[in-house]
């Protein structure tokens, strides 16, 4: 299902079967210009609707992203392709997330799919970010080098659960070998930035006011993720 909008983007819903089941990915594509390259970002474990965050982020595809000092004003006038993707386990209907070898398998499958697509109704092209909120980053981290992502964007990455910081996922983090970019609630129980920080020395953290949720002002949120995609661009 696709259609053009008044914006300049065509949104596109996909259904894609995998092995757990369909994935359904909405995709967010300029239509004046080919984009800068693929963002590709899924939700956490909880939760029916999407947060305000990934959907701020959907707006890069009508040229949000562009910054006026960049040294080649065409490209910097490319927008990016975003694509939403809602895991099998949410599309279903089901409250919990399973577990997280299903996700990325699922999550391949979405990919190779993308890719696969026909070029007017849902095909990615281009570099490949990759990336998500909690559940979605830490999926995006593990499976980077396997779908060939130039870098991933790590919304609220839960580096521990709530009171457990030695059941962490650093490695998970530290194991991407593309630029990762993480944006942190300042107050966030499954991690601060400083956190994060410590764990993974090297690893770009942006801190945001709120929790794991953020706050209802997602600016800061949508201004770092465009600082930093400048950067993938052409990569």
């Amino acid at each position: 299902m696709s259609a053009p909008v008044g914006d300049g983007v065509r949104r596109t819903v996909r259904t894609i079967d995998t092995p757990q089941g369909p994935a359904r990915a909405h995709l967010h594509t300029p239509t004046g210009a080919e984009p800068a390259g693929a963002l590709v970002l899924s939700h956490g474990a909880g939760g029916r609707n999407w947060s305000k965050d990934l959907l701020a982020l959907a707006t890069l595809a009508g040229g949000a992203a562009a910054e006026p000092a960049a040294t080649d004003a065409a490209d910097a006038a490319r927008p990016w392709q975003v694509v939403l993707v809602e895991q099998p386990w949410r599309v279903a209907g089901r409250s919990v997330a399973p577990a997280p070898a299903k996700l990325d398998e699922a999550w391949l499958a979405v990919l190779a799919a993308l890719r696969a697509g026909p070029a007017h109704d849902g095909r990615i092209a281009g570099p490949l970010v990759v990336g998500g909120r909690s559940a979605g980053a830490r999926v995006a981290c593990r499976t980077a080098q396997s779908v060939g992502a130039t870098g991933v964007l790590a919304l609220a990455f839960p580096l521990h659960p709530p009171g457990r910081p030695a059941a962490s996922r650093a490695a998970e983090l530290a194991g991407v070998r593309v630029p990762v970019l993480v944006v942190q609630g300042a107050s966030d129980p499954f991690g601060t930035p400083e956190e994060v920080r410590a764990a993974v020395p090297g690893v770009p953290v942006v801190a945001v006011r709120g929790g794991h949720g953020f706050t209802a002002d997602v600016g800061p949120v949508l201004a770092a993720a465009r600082d930093w995609l400048e950067q993938r661009r052409g990569e």
